[in-house]
């Protein structure tokens, strides 16, 4: 189960960096602040997962 959860992640995360970058792009965000986007954005995915992770862990 761990995994095909992790496999999950990082299609996840990639998928998640993509729609980001292209949201600056749409956006024309600056490049100063687009690593603010980032970080902030891919903080909270890691966030979602790992709370994901261990509720389906403690569920089984």
């Amino acid at each position: 189960m761990v995994f095909y959860f992790i496999l999950f992640a990082i299609f996840t995360v990639f998928n998640i960096n993509n729609l980001t970058n292209s949201l600056c792009l749409i956006k024309e965000i600056p490049e100063e602040r687009q690593d603010k986007v980032f970080r902030m954005i891919n903080v909270l995915i890691l966030i979602l997962l790992i709370s994901s992770f261990i509720e389906i862990s403690f569920a089984a």
